[in-house]
């Protein structure tokens, strides 16, 4: 086997749990050649990778469908002995289907299943976690035991934050695409003043992230909270967490950034529940969401732009 491609071109926390694929195949086919297609945003996850031979980039925002035309060509005349489809919708399954793969492998959930080699199911809720999901998928090139994931900050990532690690620190990402996977901005407050005065905390974040982050900050009225958010590439920021006193985190990307460096993290679970499979992998973890039965919870798979009830009970009752 000398050509493996992996496809997962969905958000930034699915790419790093992939490397889970990553890390298995290397193990047991170390000279093969392991290439990774995922979305245009993402790549800088996988930047210098040790083990990954050549990482493909799909653009979904600009001309999406003449860039999928132009991927799906390329990955034909590259000619894969086996392509390993994470992603569970239909442009993942048109790349697959015409991979010219000798075997291609993927979630019955993809509706371009019938053209799999092999197909396996996906189930969420049963408290299974994701990187054991896709685990089946190469159980039969491999073995059945997930690998945890990791990331490979490099040097000059280091370099990037070693001024930051003068004093003992820990890390906040306190933001997520959606607003009902986010602790409200109160609870970060109330986290920040319980912190221990000498420790430095740092907030992480995209360039998205800048106001809101300032805004905690202000409000906390703490002299310690550096707002680093927009100012640290993916890597540089794994660096960061990986030796921080502690990580606190949402049910979002930084946590499984946390997980892929063995970093020790606290998660907060507001309108999800780890039974969904993305939970903490780390050694040192916690887990923390409503100790209330509510009735709404969890409202869906991915979070809400907005509490469906109003209230949002599962982030203002949480207690840490």
């Amino acid at each position: 086997m000398n050509k493996i491609l992996i496809i997962q071109t969905a958000f930034l926390g699915d790419v790093i749990l992939a490397t889970s694929i990553v890390e298995k195949l290397h193990q047991f086919y170390p000279e093969s050649k392991i290439d990774f297609l995922l979305r245009k945003g993402n790549e800088g996850l996988l930047e210098n990778h040790p083990i990954i031979n050549e990482v493909l980039v799909w653009d979904k925002k600009n001309k999406k469908y003449d860039n999928l035309k132009t991927i799906t060509r390329s990955i034909k005349s590259t000619h894969y002995d086996v392509v390993i489809n994470l992603h569970r919708f239909a442009s993942s399954g048109l790349i697959t289907a015409f991979s010219g793969a000798k075997e291609k492998f993927g979630f019955k959930k993809n509706p371009l299943s019938f053209s799999f080699t092999k197909k396996f199911d996906h189930r969420i809720g049963d408290g299974t976690h994701e990187i054991n999901r896709n685990q089946q998928l190469i159980a039969n090139l491999t073995d059945k035991q997930a690998t945890n994931p990791k990331l490979y900050p490099t040097n000059k990532d280091y370099g990037d934050v070693e001024t930051f690690k003068k004093n003992e620190y820990v890390c906040m990402a306190p933001t997520s695409v959606w607003f009902t996977k986010q602790l409200p901005k109160e609870q970060w407050v109330r986290l920040i003043k319980k912190m221990n005065d000498k420790l430095t905390i740092y907030l992480l974040g995209g360039s998205e992230d800048v106001e809101q982050c300032e805004s905690i900050k202000q409000v906390s009225k703490s002299r310690n909270v550096v707002n680093l958010s927009g100012k640290l590439s993916f890597l540089a920021s794994a660096a960061l967490m990986q030796t921080a006193k502690m990580n606190y985190v949402n049910d979002s990307a930084p946590l499984h950034i946390a997980s892929s460096m063995n970093a020790p993290v606290t998660a907060y679970f507001c309108s999800t529940t780890p039974l969904f499979g993305f939970g903490p992998l780390s050694d040192n973890k916690k887990v923390i969401e409503v100790k209330e039965q509510l009735n709404c919870r969890p409202c869906g798979l991915h979070g809400k732009k907005e509490c469906p009830e109003g209230h949002f009970d599962c982030g203002f009752k949480i207690k840490s």
